[in-house]
């Protein structure tokens, strides 16, 4: 579905990512991890639009998308969230997913003159869609609340909802699990899982939790210092001693057993 083909991003003499290639198969949910200033922020960024690489090239199903931008990747079905939740505080939950289809009739100011029955049965089709969501994420009691009012789970929950409301075909997670507590997180992997299933989403998510990436995602990528480092399963990642340290700065090798069961206990928390 993607592929990140010897990427690199500079910003003045850092390199932030540094000639990355990745592929992201359709319908996985592809975790990525690695310790802070690895790089991941950023690569979702060149991948989502936000940035253009400094060089090399973002295929989409084939297409070369490089360069192009976020409301364009947006069409062609490439949707991101944020580590920090973007909803429109002062509108409901309903409202904010009502926001998300593109082209509504109701927009276009002549259109409130010309075309009012169409608007009202275009906005009655988004609303019957945006229950829909809100029934599938389980958000009922609290579709009528306004948004800024909502938990940071729920808010997370809206977000992914956000992408439920148009033809996603993959889906970049930024931290989804940050701030949740862990009742709601299930419930956010819950949902990931059916729409992964259910209805065929590809997913690549950047998360530092590692009991949540073990328990949704397949392959795990690893990437430090701009680069991938190396990928496979949870639990060979967990137990790479490249990956280790990446990590904490030195091998296991190095370590006594007793900084040899910390440096393991680490990996597993995500460092």
């Amino acid at each position: 579905m993607i592929e990140v083909r010897n990427v690199s991003k500079h910003f003045g003499g850092l390199k932030a990512v540094d000639n990355a290639n990745l592929t992201i198969e359709q319908g996985s949910i592809t975790g990525l991890i690695g310790p802070n200033g690895a790089g991941k922020t950023t690569l979702f960024n060149i991948i989502a639009g936000l940035y253009e690489p400094t060089h090399g090239q973002i295929f989409l199903a084939g297409e070369d998308v490089s360069g192009l931008k976020p409301h364009q990747l947006f069409a062609k079905g490439l949707l991101r969230t944020f580590q920090i939740a973007h909803e429109f505080s002062s509108m409901t939950v309903r409202e904010n997913l009502m926001m998300v289809p593109p082209d509504q009739l109701g927009e276009q100011l002549s259109n409130t003159w010309f075309k009012r029955g169409q608007i009202r049965k275009q906005e009655q089709q988004i609303r019957e869609k945006a229950d829909e969501v809100i029934d599938f994420l389980k958000i009922a009691h609290v579709a009528n609340e306004q948004a800024g009012n909502l938990s940071g789970g729920q808010k997370k929950l809206l977000e992914l909802g956000r992408t439920m409301m148009v033809d996603a075909k993959v889906v970049l997670l930024d931290e989804v699990g940050a701030g949740v507590n862990r009742t709601l997180l299930g419930e956010i992997g819950d949902a990931i899982l059916r729409l992964n299933e259910e209805r065929g989403y590809t997913f690549c998510m950047i998360e530092h939790d590692m009991d949540f990436i073990s328990r949704l995602c397949d392959p795990v990528i690893v990437l430090a210092e701009g680069t991938v480092l190396t990928q496979g399963t949870a639990e060979f990642v967990k137990n790479d001693e490249v990956v280790i340290e990446a990590y904490l700065g030195r091998g296991l090798k190095h370590k006594t057993p007793v900084q040899e069961a910390a440096a393991t206990a680490a990996a597993g928390e995500g460092a």
